[in-house]
């Protein structure tokens, strides 16, 4: 199954301002990241983060993926769709 990696600039950026005004709301700050050498860095800090992964669980019923680093530490990623591109197809033994 294969995604293509499409951008609604709009979509974006609404989604963006719905994190930023619900981290304020929690009194916590928050950027974005929506293009240009912002989002090329961020990409290339979550590419070297994701290389430090050692173990990953999928969890689709709950929404989760927990993400196991080499140093121990564990991050979980909150999805509806992660999980489930993660998991592989049950097989029944016949």
């Amino acid at each position: 199954m294969s995604q293509k990696n499409t951008r609604d600039p709009a979509a974006v950026g609404e989604a963006a301002a719905r994190v930023i005004e619900l981290e304020h709301e929690l009194e916590s700050a928050g950027t974005a990241a929506l293009e240009g050498d912002e989002l090329t860095f961020s990409r290339e800090q979550l590419h070297e983060w994701v290389d430090t992964v050692v173990g990953v669980v999928a969890s689709p019923g709950v929404g989760r993926v927990t993400l196991i680093h080499a140093n121990g530490r564990e991050s979980k990623i909150a999805s509806p769709d992660l999980p489930f591109l993660l998991s592989k197809p049950a097989k029944f033994a016949q």
